[in-house]
C-alpha cells in the first residue's frame, strides 16, 4: 500500500534534511509531503532543493499559521492510501513507521497511534510535567470517549487516507492533535496503538509546546465531545 508521509516544518533547518532522508531510506512505496510554515531560518531553501532532486516530492509553503493548518493544506495533497504524520523535528524516528502501519496493512484498523509510554522502545528521561500532563490528558480523553489510550498527544499517528480526510478539523496550532483523538474518538473508529521510540527534545533544543497548549488541548477535546 502506498504511504503518505504529511511533514509540518517550522524553523527545522538543523534536523530536516535528516528527516528526509531518513524517510526516504524506508523501502516503502511512498509520497512526501512537506510544508513549510513560513519558516525564516533556512527550512524553505533547503525544501525547494529538496523537492527539485526527487519524484514522489511536494513541499507547499505558507505563512506561518500553526501545525494543524499545515496539516490540513498536506492533506488535499495525498495520493497514498495510508497517511503517516511525521515531525520535522527528529523526535520521532522513521524507523517505527513499518510496524506504526502494520494494523492498518493488516485491515484491522482505521488509525494507530505510535505510543510513547507503552514501554519497549527507548524513550529519553526528561520533563516531567510534560509526561504529568500527558497522563492526565490522556485519562480525560478516556472519560470522555470512553477509550484506553495511553498516549494521546502523540505525534506519530498514521490513518487510513479516506479516514483521515473525513475527519472535521479546524484547530491551526497544536491543539489539532486532540481535536484528531476527539474525532476519532467519537467516530468509534478502529484505533490501534504500538509502542514508538521517543528522541525528545528540551527548550534549548528547539521544543515548542508549552503549557498553554494543554489548557487548549482540555478545551479542544470538552468541545469535540460536546459537538459529537
Amino acid at each position: 500500500m502506498r504511504l503518505s508521509f504529511l511533514i509540518p516544518a517550522f524553523n527545522e533547518a538543523s534536523t530536516i534534511s535528516d528527516v528526509l532522508r531518513r524517510v526516504e531510506e524506508l523501502d516503502l512505496d511512498k509520497q512526501v509531503v512537506v510544508v513549510d510554515d513560513g519558516s525564516w531560518d533556512g527550512t524553505a531553501e533547503l525544501l525547494d532543493r529538496w523537492a527539485a532532486a526527487g519524484a514522489g516530492r511536494v513541499v507547499i509553503h505558507q505563512p506561518n499559521r500553526g501545525k494543524g493548518a499545515a496539516i490540513r493544506a498536506a492533506v488535499r495533497h495525498v495520493d497514498g492510501e495510508i497517511v503517516v504524520v511525521q515531525d520535522a523535528d527528529m523526535e520521532y524516528d522513521p524507523a517505527d513507521v513499518p510496524t506504526l502501519v502494520e494494523p492498518i496493512v493488516r485491515g484491522v484498523a482505521d488509525v494507530v497511534y505510535g505510543s510513547r509510554l507503552s514501554g519497549g522502545r527507548p524513550q529519553r528521561a526528561y520533563l516531567f510535567w510534560h509526561l504529568v500532563g500527558n497522563r492526565a490528558l490522556s485519562l480525560l480523553t478516556n472519560v470522555l470517549f470512553n477509550t484506553t489510550l495511553s498516549d494521546m498527544e502523540t505525534g506519530y499517528k498514521a490513518f487510513r487516507a479516506d479516514v483521515l480526510r473525513s475527519l472535521t478539523l479546524t484547530q491551526d496550532d497544536f491543539a489539532i492533535e486532540p481535536e484528531i483523538t476527539g474525532e476519532v474518538c467519537a467516530r468509534k473508529l478502529r484505533v490501534y496503538e504500538v509502542p514508538i521510540a521517543y528522541y525528545g527534545r528540551t527548550y534549548a533544543e528547539g521544543k515548542k509546546i508549552t503549557w498553554t497548549d494543554g489548557l487548549k488541548a482540555i478545551r479542544t477535546l470538552v468541545a469535540v465531545r460536546l459537538r459529537g
